[in-house]
């Protein structure tokens, strides 16, 4: 499915058209994407694929969105985030009778598609699965559905097996391809600071780490990331040089406690230390994070999102 907006939503929709909406109390397409975290295609993909939404038309043939269908929007989200497909979300919405099972059965079927792919190590399958899945569902959801529990069974697949690494190399390459794509192309439609985010590991292609700026800058965020580890001083260089509206540290390894203070304190910005690093330090890092109001944790992508909405780093979600 093509990114390309359709004639009808294209931004640079008339004056008058644009107006009498907002007279009425309607939003275009691309004011209802910033206010939900859906994006244009996904909307549409919604309305064409499942009448989930159907939302009112200018003479010209703008889409138009009313508070109903915000809030129409907003249920769907809700069921997506408990597992449901969004095939079932129709239904569901009609009668808000639940169907998990065959929901969790449907996001394992998509995992295992994906995760055939990547053991027989053909890109043109893992591009088109994932593309496909990305036209339905927002990031969030599909980071909670279907990448960090792929990276889980990826993970007990790989352990002591032949070809692990292979699989490994060639699934991360690709993950850091497509995902730093998105964050080039969304790069050049935000503006402001960027949230700066450095690979604090010794391994690099960090899943973790990409899942992470991904989901940031799918909020409207520019994204910076070093896919290497820095030094203290030339991060304190880097930030100065580039001045963040954040700084994340992301780390799958152990960190030299000896270093933790340096990397993780003394900014002008606040600082986020994400990644298994965070469990592997939990009680070094508590002491910190009661030291330094500025310093804040996450586990995880999900974590780092979350922590970075409440601190009004993104758009809301």
């Amino acid at each position: 499915m093509s990114d390309h907006p359709e004639p009808a939503d294209v931004q640079d929709e008339s004056a008058d058209d644009y107006q009498t909406a907002l007279a009425q109390g309607f939003l275009p397409i691309r004011e209802v994407a910033r206010i939900t975290g859906v994006n244009a295609v996904t909307l549409r993909a919604w309305e064409r694929r499942y009448g989930l939404i159907v939302p009112h038309r200018t003479p010209k043939g703008h889409r138009l969105y009313a508070e109903k269908h915000v809030a129409r929007i907003q249920a769907i989200l809700t069921w997506l985030n408990r597992g449901v497909s969004v095939s079932q979300v129709k239904g569901l919405l009609r009668s808000n009778q639940p169907a998990f099972s065959e929901a969790t059965s449907q996001w394992e079927e998509k995992r295992q598609r994906l995760q055939e792919a990547i053991c027989n190590l053909n890109e043109r399958r893992l591009d088109e699965g994932f593309n496909s899945e990305l036209a339905l569902y927002p990031p969030k959801t599909l980071c909670q559905q279907l990448l960090l529990p792929l990276f889980e069974e990826l993970d007990l697949r790989w352990r002591n097996q032949f070809g692990a690494q292979a699989e490994r190399v060639f699934f991360y390459s690709w993950l850091r391809s497509k995902l730093g794509a998105r964050l080039y192309h969304n790069n050049r439609q935000h503006s402001g600071p960027p949230l700066l985010m450095i690979n604090m590991s010794d391994l690099p292609m960090e899943p973790g780490l990409w899942l992470t700026a991904w989901l940031a800058s799918s909020a409207n965020c520019p994204v910076e990331v070093f896919d290497w580890p820095l030094t203290p001083a030339e991060l304190a260089m880097a930030v100065e040089h580039i001045q963040p509206r954040a700084l994340l540290l992301y780390s799958s390894q152990t960190i030299n406690t000896a270093h933790l203070p340096r990397l993780a304190t003394g900014y002008s910005c606040p600082c986020l230390i994400g990644g298994p690093a965070v469990h592997i330090h939990e009680q070094e890092l508590r002491v910190l994070v009661e030291q330094h109001s500025d310093l804040h944790l996450a586990h995880d992508p999900l974590g780092a999102l979350q922590t970075l909405t409440l601190l009004n780093l993104l758009e809301a979600q």
